[in-house]
């Protein structure tokens, strides 16, 4: 097919930007791995350094769906929670599961929650599937609210993190969170780039373009946008993880609000859309949201995201 066709056309290799960027790869790495986990203290780590880490992965996840397929949604919250709560239910319910394996299984959960929600896409578009999108948000938040089960019977709706450890390593501590938080971010951003650089990531953004353009050039279109809700779901799900095991320790629903979902949604806005960079140039930004911006956080949010999509 002629994107794929793409491939075949390869410009000149620019040796001196590649030497830049693995030398930050590498400035990144020492960073990452020797001198945060050696002199950070633990404010540090665990007021900042996880929460950034997080919803970070999150925007990752969420621009590959709005910045990179051009698919608008507001229930990245949702996402989140169904991972959560899918890790705390198969680490509770499955005896010996290990710890990837548990987050690779919440991660599918929220693909699949995602493909269900996303479905609405194959007629809809812009605000109007932003709004169907929606459903997904509320329906959550009354699902984990209304049945205990998701909680194990806890009246109060929280559920705790369970005890974290990689091969008999044990990372409950504050350096072993941050090191599980980080490697996840690495790896997964890493895969997401090569996705948005493979013949698949040019099929999202003919998607996001033009989407009949996309399919007389023979972009299976219902199947890519279902595969950029399955594909972000899957990441905002481990970043819910992320968000409820090693930052907040105990979460409830509400802690997956609407308010979450606006505050990812502006993190992209910000950082730029279809840009992996701008997910975590802007997390400190987001943060301080309610400080430049006179109203709430979802009419900043939603009067950002109208000006990002009226065009």
């Amino acid at each position: 097919m002629a994107v794929q066709a793409l491939d075949a056309a390869r410009l000149p290799v620019d040796w001196a930007k590649l030497v830049q960027k693995l030398a930050l790869a590498t400035a990144l790495f020492v960073v990452a791995y020797g001198v945060v986990p050696a002199y950070a203290s633990g404010y540090l780590v665990e007021a900042i350094l996880l929460p950034f880490l997080a919803l970070s992965l999150a925007a990752v996840g969420l621009n590959l769906l709005t910045g990179y397929c051009g698919q608008l949604s507001l229930g990245s919250s949702a996402f989140m929670a169904v991972g959560a709560f899918g890790a705390y239910n198969f680490n509770l319910r499955v005896e010996g599961l290990p710890l990837a394996v548990t987050m690779i299984l919440a991660g599918i959960s929220a693909a699949g929650f995602g493909v269900v929600f996303g479905l609405p896409s194959l007629r809809l578009r812009g605000f109007y599937l932003a709004v169907s999108t929606l459903a997904a948000q509320f329906f959550v938040q009354w699902a984990l609210t209304k049945f205990g089960w998701f909680s194990n019977d806890n009246p109060s709706g929280v559920i705790s993190a369970p005890h974290l450890a990689v091969a008999g390593l044990s990372l409950d501590s504050a350096t072993g969170r941050y090191l599980l938080s980080v490697t996840t971010v690495m790896v997964l951003t890493a895969l997401v780039w090569r996705l948005v650089n493979s013949a698949t990531g040019r099929n999202f953004i003919a998607v996001r373009d033009n989407e009949t353009a996309a399919r007389v050039i023979g972009v299976p279109v219902l199947r890519t946008k279902l595969l950029a809700f399955a594909i972000s779901s899957f990441i905002i799900g481990i970043a819910g993880v992320l968000w409820a095991f090693t930052y907040l320790r105990t979460v409830e629903p509400a802690g997956f609000n609407l308010d979450r979902s606006f505050q990812i949604l502006f993190i992209i806005i910000i950082g730029g859309l279809a840009s992996i960079r701008g997910a975590f140039w802007v997390r400190r930004s987001s943060l301080s949201s309610r400080s430049f911006c006179p109203g709430s956080a979802h009419s900043c949010s939603a009067a950002c995201s109208i000006r990002a999509f009226s065009t």
